[in-house]
Formats: structure tokens, C-alpha cells, sequence
């Protein structure tokens, strides 16, 4: 497995393929195999014009490297008064159209647009508008996408949505509008000032051959009262070009409608965008985003969430010249979007934190009474770690949702998550040491540990533990932006398995909390011969359910529910019985680790009546 074999292509095409060994079988890695050759595509005698022939030359020569591409009867024509092809070179179009759009010549087109962009966007007129539009239509359509997923340099959608955003950026308008049209790419411009009331760019495009798809682009009117004088305002729509950036990245997420693109003055900074959905699915989560263009990557603080309905979605963008151009709406159909499931997890985390605060408070009244023995000690010793993990895990559960909706900056995400994971991990590693104290009181019995051993222990383990994982996570993933997830201030999953630091530690707690509830159920259960043992047997499984119903929350066993979630994370079922049990853990445990304790009630309510009677008194 992960070997590479490397094969020469057929004699009509040039460059080389790449398989790799997975489950004992080559799979296509890469095909760099093109049959199109941009070196004999402009010739010097085929041009009048000299200047931009060396400026082509430039182009060809850094381009590509490859040998036989197109004649150059197309330029012929210029010798004959013809100067078409000198002024937006379409003499190349009928080449690049007929030849086939596989891997090899995505490639090379891709990178001849990008030095065209490059070096040949002066005076960008609707000609040449127009043969840019062509060439990169014929690499965009929706039948050739899964070509995409074979070419060899991994950001090339990347590098051709900037290089067509650069391009027709520098679009020059006739009477103050221009609109450029093909089936998989579309550029449209208008003159504005500030007097303009609110301009809107509409766009309807195909996406597949039975289905069209439309987006819609509002420069809101304050925005442009911002203007000091008379701009330009591009937008460009790609309905396909969503689905080719994904082929060649990991995620659950797609892209749910096409990606727009626009090119404004810098004074306007926020933008209205209407997207219509690709995918109509009723319980699933819809997310603005922008896209990065120095990090190549969505990203979800550019844009908030103004609607969202079944048909389409509204987002507000932030523009910036030289990162967010480009925006879409992406679709998890991993995450459900659930009316029950945020009712829950609201009222949930507000018990809880409320029932966590009134657990500390007890304890804190009742503390002096209930630890006079090592063993009382200990364990309400834990409970409290438990108690103060929990609240502070939620309460920052709550902080980062308010960090990420808000789109605040990155290192306050960062930082967030950082904090959310530590205490996370240390709740699951105080129900470590919590289970650990169970199995030493039933199997130790006659081997003592001393107050401090014990504190000195469990500190490391509840606390030491999680700050080693949560700083090693952070400085491993961070350097490569690895840390967060896109849409959210948590821990990343698909690029750098980051989620793992919280995943493996928190399913082996449970997993071995698990064991010692088994371990108590033995224990503490009885098997009976004679008379008598119907009451007995009875009161063996009253005394067992009661152990586990104790157990459950305080070891932290809801928590392997997370796990169907897992195997089918579209059931909904699964996501509510996982809420109900996590969202109220705080409560459940306020209920069965100290009201349901039985001399901690009667010491509290003995409290309650001392000072209810020493007020009236």
C-alpha cells in the first residue's frame, strides 16, 4: 500500500501516469498524458504585431513544455489582412475546443489562462473577453468534471478561478455595461457611483444537462454612496466550478450552488449574495463562505447567514481585493440541521450549566461532612473536577458558537478551541480517575493511599494528561492551518485528523469506564439458593440498576452513544438520544452524584433548615 508506479503514455500523447497501490490494487493517482502542445502556438511570422508576439513568446515559454500543439493555419489568415487572432488571439480556439478535455490538456490549459491572465490583461476588451470566456468553458463543462480529479497539480481549479477573477477584473466596459455569456461561465459588468440605487447582477446557468441553477449579486445602496467616483463592478458566475474545487479536497462539505465572483472598487466591502441550492434537502446545514485565495481554501468567516429556506440561501459577504472575490454556500449532509436537535441542545446546556453550579454549591455547603473519610474524600474530590470541567467546557461551548458566528478574528477561534478541548479531555480524564478510585474501593480493599498520593495522581492525570494532548494538537496542526475546522471553532477533521487528540483518548476512557461498571454489576450482585430468593434476586437487580443509573452519566458512559451517531450520523434518532443524554449530563449529574446521595441530602436540607430558622429567629 502507497507505492507509486509511474507509466509512459501512448505514442499520440506526451507526459506520464501515475497509479498508486490501494488494497492491493493500482488506482489512477495522476494523468498528466496531454495530446495538446502550446510551443508552436504562436509563430513569429504569423504576426504584424511583434510586441505581443514576445509577450506570447513569454507566455508559451514559461507555460509549457510540451511538443506538438497547435498549426499555425490559423494565424495564416493574418498575412492576409486578417489581425483578428493578433488582437484577441481566437485563433487558438478552434484547437483547443476540438481537442479532447482530458487530464493532460485541463493542465495545460489551465496554466496557459493563468499566464494570459498574467501578462496579456491590458485593455481586456469584449473580444478578448470573449475567447478567455471560450477556452475556459471548455475545460469548465459538467461532463468532463471527473477529469478534474486526475490532474496533476491539485489546486488547479484554485489557480483557474483566480486567474479568470484576475482577467475580467480588468474588463473594459462599452456604454457602461457589458455582458459576456457562455453555458459554464458567465461575466457581467456595470458602470456605478454612488448615486446608482443599489446594482444587481442576475444570473440563471446550466449545471447539468436537465437542471439550471441561479445566483444573485446586490451591491447594497450604502455601499455605494461610499464611492468617490465613477467605478466598474464585475461578476462572473460559475455554476461547475464549486464541484471541480471539491474533487481535489477532503470533506464532508459540497458545494450547494455556483460560486460568484466580483470584482469592486475597494472603498465597497460588503455585498449581498442570493444563492439558489443545488441540493433542496430539508434537514440539512447550509454555510456561507468565501473563498481564500492565499490560503486556497472556504472560508466561513467571510460571509454570515442572512435566510435560509428550502429553495435558495442568503448570505452578506465581506469583499476584499486580495483574499475574498469568490463565494458560494456549502451543504453538509453529514450535519443535520434540526429544529428538535437545537431546542435541546439549548435548554440542555442551560440545565446543565444551572445544575452544575447548584452541584458545586451543595458540595461546597456539605463539604466538611461528607469528606471525613479517605475514601468519601476522594470521591467527592473528583466529583467536583468533574463538576468544574463540565461547567467550563459548556459555558466555552457556548463562547465558541458566539466566537464563530460572529466572525471574529482567528486567533480568538484558535484560542477557543484550544480551551474547549482541554476541558473537554479533562472531564473525560477526571471519569478516568473517578473509575479508577471505584475499581481500587472494590478490588484494593486492604491497600491504602494516602490524601496526598491521591491528590498529587489525580491532578496529573485529570489535568496534566489533557495539557500535554491539547498543546501537542495545537502546535503539531496550527503551523499548517490544520487546527480548525472550516465552519466551526473546533477541531479539524478531514485535512489533519486533528479531532483525533479528542476522539481515541475519550472513546478509551469510556471503554474502560465501561469495564468497571461490569465490575461493579459482578460485584455487587449476588446469586441466591434457597428460600427467599425471589425478594433477593429482586432486590439484586433493583441494587444493579440503580448502580448503573449512578454510573452512567458520572463515568461519562453517554458518551459512547456518539459512536452510532458514527455509523449513521443521517438518523436522526441517533443525534437526539446523543443530546438528550450529553446536553442534560450536568443535570444528571447534580441528580445521581449528589442529590441521590443520601447523607449529602439529608446535610443539605439540615443546612436549609439551620439558616431558614436562624433568619426568622
Amino acid at each position: 500500500n502507497g507505492a507509486i508506479c509511474i507509466q509512459p503514455c501512448s505514442p499520440s500523447f506526451h507526459g506520464e501516469t501515475s497509479f498508486v497501490c490501494e488494497d492491493r490494487k493500482w488506482q489512477m493517482f495522476t494523468d498528466a498524458c496531454a495530446s495538446l502542445d502550446v510551443r508552436s502556438l504562436f509563430q513569429v511570422g504569423h504576426f504584424k504585431n511583434k510586441a505581443l508576439h514576445l509577450v506570447l513568446a513569454l507566455v508559451l515559454h514559461v507555460c509549457c513544455t510540451s511538443k506538438t500543439f497547435f498549426s499555425a493555419k490559423y494565424f495564416d489568415a493574418d498575412d492576409h489582412g486578417n489581425s483578428d487572432c493578433q488582437a484577441d488571439f481566437s485563433c487558438i480556439i478552434p484547437d483547443i475546443l476540438s481537442s479532447p478535455a482530458i487530464p493532460g490538456n485541463i493542465a495545460d490549459i489551465v496554466e496557459l489562462l493563468r499566464k494570459i491572465s498574467l501578462l496579456l490583461s491590458e485593455n481586456v476588451n469584449r473580444g478578448k473577453m470573449q475567447s478567455y470566456s471560450r477556452i475556459a468553458n471548455h475545460i469548465l463543462n459538467s461532463s468532463i468534471i471527473s477529469n478534474w480529479a486526475f490532474v496533476k497539480d491539485r489546486n488547479a481549479g484554485s489557480i483557474l478561478l483566480d486567474s479568470v477573477n484576475l482577467f475580467a477584473g480588468k474588463l473594459l466596459l462599452r456604454n457602461g455595461s457589458e455582458s459576456i455569456q457562455e453555458r459554464f461561465i458567465s461575466t457581467k459588468g456595470y458602470s456605478i457611483h454612488k448615486n446608482t440605487s443599489g446594482k444587481s447582477f442576475d444570473f440563471s446557468m446550466e449545471f447539468n444537462n436537465t437542471d439550471n441553477i441561479t445566483g444573485h449579486v446586490v451591491i447594497p445602496e450604502e455601499e455605494l454612496l461610499k464611492l468617490p467616483k465613477t467605478s466598474k463592478a464585475i461578476s462572473i458566475a460559475f455554476p461547475t466550478l464549486g464541484t471541480i474545487i471539491e474533487t481535489n479536497r477532503l470533506g464532508p462539505v459540497f458545494v450547494n450552488g455556483m460560486v460568484l465572483s466580483v470584482s469592486l472598487p475597494e472603498e465597497l466591502q460588503h455585498i449581498l449574495l442570493t444563492f439558489e441550492k443545488v441540493n433542496k434537502l430539508e434537514n440539512v446545514k447550509n454555510q456561507c463562505v468565501g473563498w481564500h485565495s492565499a490560503e486556497r481554501r472556504w472560508d466561513s468567516r467571510a460571509c454570515k447567514m442572512k435566510s435560509d429556506n428550502i429553495s435558495s440561501v442568503v448570505c452578506i459577504c465581506k469583499h476584499h481585493c486580495r483574499t475574498f472575490k469568490s463565494f458560494s454556500v456549502l451543504m453538509s449532509p453529514s450535519m443535520l440541521r434540526n429544529a428538535a436537535l437545537d431546542y435541546i441542545t439549548r435548554v440542555g446546556l442551560g440545565l446543565s450549566i444551572f445544575s452544575l453550579i447548584l452541584c458545586l454549591i451543595i458540595e461546597t455547603v456539605v463539604w466538611h461532612h461528607v469528606t471525613k473519610t479517605e475514601i468519601t474524600y476522594m470521591r467527592h474530590f473528583c466529583l467536583v473536577n468533574i463538576a468544574t470541567s463540565l461547567l467550563i467546557a459548556d459555558v466555552l461551548f457556548i463562547l465558541a458558537a458566539i466566537v464563530h458566528n460572529t466572525a471574529l478574528n482567528y486567533q480568538l477561534c484558535v484560542a477557543a478551541t484550544f480551551f474547549l478541548h482541554f476541558f473537554y479531555l479533562a472531564l473525560f480524564f477526571w471519569m478516568f480517575t473517578l473509575g479508577l478510585l471505584i475499581l481500587y474501593g472494590l478490588l484494593l480493599i486492604f491497600f491504602k493511599i494516602t490524601r496526598c498520593v491521591f491528590i498529587a495522581t489525580a491532578f496529573s492525570i485529570g489535568y496534566g494528561c489533557p495539557l500535554v494532548i491539547s498543546i501537542l494538537t495545537v502546535a503539531i496542526t496550527e503551523p499548517k492551518n490544520g487546527y480548525l475546522r472550516s465552519g466551526a471553532c473546533w477541531l479539524n477533521w478531514y485535512e489533519t485528523k486533528a479531532l483525533l487528540a479528542f476522539v481515541v483518548p475519550a472513546l478509551i476512557i469510556v471503554v474502560v469506564n465501561m469495564v468497571v461498571v461490569v465490575v461493579v454489576v459482578v460485584k455487587t450482585g449476588r446469586s441466591c439458593v434457597g428460600e427467599g430468593c425471589k425478594s433477593q434476586d429482586l432486590s439484586n437487580m433493583i441494587r444493579i440498576s440503580k448502580n448503573v443509573a449512578l454510573l452512567t452519566p458520572l463515568l461519562g458512559i453517554t458518551w459512547g452513544f456518539g459512536l452510532a451517531t458514527i455509523v449513521d450520523s443521517r438518523s436522526l434518532a441517533f443525534h437526539v438520544t446523543f443530546a438528550l443524554l450529553n446536553a442534560f449530563q450536568g443535570f444528571f449529574i447534580l441528580l445521581f452524584g449528589t442529590l441521590l446521595d443520601r447523607k449529602v441530602l439529608i446535610l443539605h436540607y439540615m443546612n436549609v433548615f439551620y439558616t431558614l430558622r436562624n433568619c426568622s429567629l
